[in-house]
């Protein structure tokens, strides 16, 4: 892959109270914080050695038997889909931290060790203390009724093929090297998605090999590459991006940590917007484009303008849902 020239912005902060999550979200600008969670007994550890941030790892290991999942050594650490595009090219199973962390070290002096990572673990239920000793500080009160979700992602050279998810994301590189590729939500169609499902991860993924792309099967990834933003980060290094932002994320080194914190601002009872879309695949798409057309238009009148347009001109009593 030809590498975007645009680099995400990069600052640094003196605590995380200072992250300016306006200018994030609203601005559409994803930023890096430099060394902001540099002081992390975590980062230390890996700083010192990956056997050190295996050791305070496990120091901290709930004991649970986590979800890991397996790839052989052909996929290059990139977990995906087989050729059918109906299965995967990995495995799922349930495992100790201790026995995964043995076979990642296995694996440091192997050209052909298999790819491995523990994704997406809840931080409190499964790593109980690590939270508290490696805080970012973030103050509760600015990430409205439900405060972020923290998770770890685990394993040794790894590709997250290119997806989005639907919460904000502070993504802290704790151990390794980490590459983010970040694509704004308008570059959908040009990032070609792949099925509904089933899906690698839960979420809806680029069929673009970014190692090898095949311009000639993807046509319009270049233009996506124009409008992508990389985002290479140190142990200590902080990414903050705005829900939906396509991101493939690479782990660069043997070992490997990521913490990060999902987060959104819409009240706990609000359904997920997939499952409005998938209503509109059954009632909409294959609709005359005449009718498709008068559809976007009552949509963008009462969902995707202003809150109060569609009920601004009743009485209050007869706005009902408006």
């Amino acid at each position: 892959m030809t590498t975007p020239a645009r680099k995400v912005l990069e600052t640094t902060i003196p605590s995380a109270r200072s992250i300016p999550f306006e200018a994030v979200l609203q601005g559409q600008t994803p930023m890096i914080f430099k060394g902001l969670a540099r002081a992390w007994p975590l980062v230390r550890a890996g700083l010192e050695s990956p056997r050190a941030a295996m050791d305070y790892l496990q120091a901290n290991d709930g004991g649970g038997r986590l979800l890991a999942y397996v790839g052989q050594p052909e996929i290059k650490g990139r977990f995906f889909y087989d050729d059918s595009r109906t299965a995967m090219n990995f495995r799922a199973e349930r495992a100790a931290l201790s026995d995964i962390l043995q076979r990642i070290e296995a694996g440091f002096d192997q050209a052909d060790a298999p790819s491995l990572y523990i994704g997406s673990t809840d931080l409190d239920a499964c790593f109980p203390g690590l939270a508290a000793e490696n805080d970012l500080g973030l103050d509760v009160e600015t990430f409205g009724p439900q405060p972020p979700l923290a998770s770890i992602w685990i394993g040794n050279r790894t590709v997250a093929a290119a997806h989005y998810d639907m919460s904000n994301n502070i993504a802290v590189c704790a151990v390794g090297h980490r590459r983010f590729t970040l694509f704004p939500p308008d570059q959908v169609a040009n990032l070609y998605p792949g099925p509904l499902e089933p899906t690698p991860g839960g979420q809806v993924v680029s069929l673009v090999d970014f190692d090898a792309p095949d311009f000639d099967r993807h046509p319009r990834f270049r233009d996506a590459l124009a409008a992508a933003q990389v985002a290479d980060l140190e142990p200590g290094d902080v990414l903050v991006y705005p829900a939906l932002w396509w991101h493939q994320v690479e782990a660069l080194d043997p070992f490997n940590v990521l913490v990060n914190y999902w987060w959104n601002a819409a009240p706990a009872f609000m359904d997920t917007p997939m499952n409005t879309l998938l209503h509109g695949l059954l009632s909409l798409r294959d609709r005359p484009d005449f009718e498709k057309q008068g559809w976007k238009a009552l949509f963008d009148y009462y969902l995707f303008g202003p809150a109060d347009q569609a009920g601004a001109h009743l009485p209050e009593a007869a706005r009902g849902a408006l």
